[in-house]
């Protein structure tokens, strides 16, 4: 008997949420219709059994047999006879790693398919045969097999969590729920390209300052605890009265005292850091933390505005498609992982079926613009489908002048780090070694 995930509202307006079986969605409305439950939402439940159990094979027989079928037609009757070249060769096939280009180039081709009016049996099925990554062409059998049983593509990709991003699942999820899988592939493709540019121009900017952030830390240690030492030595043997500067003198002793007691230091960070990790874990800590993300420095802004779009361009699917607002907010919020949208999510529903405005939570969060809020309220007024075309072309805009603002900052940041390091440096290190260069201490050590 399916199971289903129901959420309904009292006659006093208390929203409960529970899980049963039924014959079908239309005998549970009546049951809860009896119950006198006005029901919001019904979701049917995947059959987990047989599921986790694909997730606990991790489809090593389905690659195992992909490699039988590859040495029976690859190698014929040499197949015993297998070169040390061979055998390499077909264990680093058979173990290869599965990376984000595999599932960019999955996305991009499905998307290709689907717009040619395949469906998803025959589009996966042409997919596999043309996958070279003999890991990711198990886990898309598995996926094939779980569409041939009458199961959507997402619920088989929620157990392959360490492969498909969250984001990307969910995005697929409220495809195939609203009926517009090709436009959410579409919204995939993008996502996945955005976020590999978006990594590739953070990396430019970071990895070269990291590695010299790296390396003068490096030298600092290492001109503090050898080169230093050695000029004191020298000072002490000629006698002279000159002394190393002061910040010199400290950091050195900052240094000795912490290999003293290294382990009151490493102990302390571990404390902090276990400690931080709990709270976060917690669900007030979980919140907050995500509220951090929203608020904090340089990215908060880039974040919520990202998840605010991906929210608004998934509601356009489900409006698209005649879902109600209140359907459409509900499929939509599965695009969002951040707990202070979800809340916000949660409070427009709940506006919505006591006939408040569901715009209201994110106008009197702060962290929605006034120009967002207002496009929306306009959009009830008039046509919010058309309005929120806008809002979505009017969000990517403005998605590209923050992150473009970030791109111009993150660099002087870095660069601003590393040149307070390179300063420090010069004053602990370089300025004695410059003073034993010169070589002024001879005057005092002679008594000149």
């Amino acid at each position: 008997m399916p199971t289903y995930m129901y959420k309904a509202m009292t006659k006093s307006g208390q929203i409960v949420k529970n899980r049963v079986e039924a014959n079908s969605r239309q005998s549970l409305i009546k049951m809860l219709k009896n119950n006198k439950l006005l029901p919001i939402s019904i979701e049917q439940l995947a059959y987990r059994s047989r599921n986790a159990q694909r997730k606990r094979k991790k489809n090593v027989t389905d690659i195992q047999e992909i490699m039988k079928n590859v040495n029976t037609t690859q190698l014929g009757e040499k197949k015993k006879n297998l070169t040390t070249k061979e055998r390499i060769n077909l264990y680093l096939a058979r173990t290869e790693r599965i990376t984000q280009r595999d599932i960019v180039v999955f996305t991009q081709n499905f998307y290709l398919l689907k717009k040619a009016n395949f469906n998803n049996i025959h589009a996966l099925s042409t997919l596999i045969e043309s996958t070279e990554n003999l890991s990711f062409r198990g886990v898309l059998e598995d996926i094939l097999a779980g569409v041939e049983a009458g199961e959507s593509m997402y619920t088989t990709m929620e157990y392959y969590s360490n492969i498909f991003p969250y984001i990307y699942i969910n995005m697929i999820k409220v495809g195939e729920l609203s009926g517009s899988l090709t436009n959410s592939l579409e919204q995939a493709v993008k996502y996945l390209d955005d976020t590999q540019a978006m990594h590739r121009k953070l990396k430019a900017i970071l990895i070269p300052n990291i590695i010299q952030f790296v390396l003068l830390i490096v030298m600092l240690f290492v001109g503090t605890l050898i080169a230093i030492p050695a000029i004191q030595q020298v000072f002490e043997e000629l006698g002279t009265q000159e002394t190393l500067p002061t910040i010199t003198l400290w950091f050195q002793g900052f240094l000795n005292g912490l290999i003293k007691y290294w382990y009151l230091p490493t102990t302390s960070i571990f404390i902090v850091i276990a400690g931080i990790l709990f709270y976060i874990h917690t669900p007030r800590g979980k919140y907050n933390f995500h509220y951090f993300k929203y608020k904090m420095p340089i990215f908060g802004e880039l974040i919520f505005a990202i998840d605010f779009s991906r929210l608004m361009k998934a509601m356009l699917l489900n409006l698209k498609n005649g879902m109600r607002i209140q359907d459409a907010l509900d499929v939509s919020k599965n695009v969002v992982q951040n707990y202070v949208m979800l809340s916000m999510i949660e409070t427009s529903l709940n506006n919505i079926i006591t006939g408040s405005s569901w715009i209201e939570p994110f106008e009197k969060s702060g962290l929605a613009s006034s120009m967002i809020t207002e496009m929306l309220k306009i959009g009830m007024q008039t046509d919010l489908t058309e309005m929120m075309e806008k809002l979505v072309e009017y969000m990517e805009i403005d998605i590209d002048n923050i992150l473009n603002k970030i791109m111009k900052a993150l660099p002087q940041i870095v660069y601003a780090i590393v040149g307070a390091v390179l300063i420090f440096f010069v004053l602990v290190v370089l300025v004695p070694c410059i003073q034993v260069y010169m070589g002024n201490f001879l005057f005092s050590a002679y008594g000149v």
